[in-house]
């Protein structure tokens, strides 16, 4: 069975018009060319579209299901061809939990300042790649080394690892932490996005852990006060909450913060992206 974008196309445009002279109209074609069309689609698909007569087109039950699907079908369709000549003019940025932290809105008001024949969206998508593997974004704020040789990156800045703990723990006194402090509690982790491993500690020191997938799962459990979390100093800026508070580890390494890009189909912005948000990492 063959259907044809064109023969949907047909039969929406003579229900939405009410005769085939005047779809014919709609269409820029001949109204022989309407009644050819809708008839062959009526062939493919073996069933009674339209109802005629000699004043009136009316969809039959059946008519009335296509014409609903077709509607549907050819939304979608015009989605993917504005999703696919459209790249230039809109720029996606994906990112898992926290995309630039306290540089977030900074970042947005200089894109729109020097750039504003691209629009930016920044899309939430906690997978590994942010998104790019999805095809939810153009590029994507990662935290952790792309294994994948099908994309590229470039690292853009560093961040500060803090610990989040519920407020009335007795760590929250302190002004920041270490590692050793810590190591006999539960950490609570996402293995696939987050960036704190067991192994940041020594063998023989580590902590259990739990696992999230989720930021606001993450921060609901640790208030609780059962489990700690460790994360990139963005989340902090990012996810402000009552009842937690984050703290410096001040003998963990910092966070490398990257861009990911398709390595065989980079968005022409991608340079002008790495230059600005490397400049606000750089000027703290």
């Amino acid at each position: 069975m063959d259907v044809e974008l064109r023969q949907l196309r047909c039969l929406v445009a003579i229900v939405d018009e009410g005769t085939f002279t005047d779809a014919a109209i709609a269409l820029g074609v001949s109204q022989a060319a309407v009644s050819r069309t809708v008839a062959s689609l009526e062939r493919a698909l073996g069933v009674r579209l339209l109802r005629r007569t000699s004043r009136t087109v009316t969809p039959t039950g059946t008519g009335l299901r296509v014409v609903a699907q077709a509607r549907r079908v050819l939304g979608e369709v015009d989605h993917l061809v504005r999703e696919a000549t459209s790249g230039h003019t809109r720029l996606r940025i994906g990112y898992a939990w926290s995309a630039l932290g306290s540089h977030t809105p900074t970042f947005q008001r200089r894109w729109a300042a020097a750039h504003p024949e691209t629009d930016l969206h920044l899309v939430r998508v906690n997978a590994t790649t942010a998104g790019l593997a999805e095809g939810a974004c153009d590029l994507a704020v990662l935290r952790r080394p792309l294994e994948d040789q099908r994309f590229d990156s470039a690292i853009v800045g560093l961040e500060r690892r803090l610990c989040a703990m519920a407020a009335d723990d007795p760590l929250a006194r302190r002004r920041s932490i270490r590692l050793a402090d810590i190591s006999d509690r539960t950490l609570l982790v996402d293995r696939r996005t987050g960036t704190t491993t067991p192994e940041l500690w020594p063998p023989g020191s580590r902590p259990d852990t739990e696992e999230t997938h989720d930021v606001d799962d993450w921060l609901n459990l640790i208030s609780t006060g059962r489990c700690v979390g460790m994360t990139a100093e963005s989340t902090a800026h990012q996810y402000p909450r009552p009842g937690i508070v984050y703290r410096p580890v001040r003998d963990a390494e910092p966070i490398a913060v990257r861009l990911g890009w398709w390595r065989d189909d980079p968005h022409p912005a991608g340079q002008a992206v790495i230059e600005l948000i490397t400049a606000l990492y750089r000027t703290g």
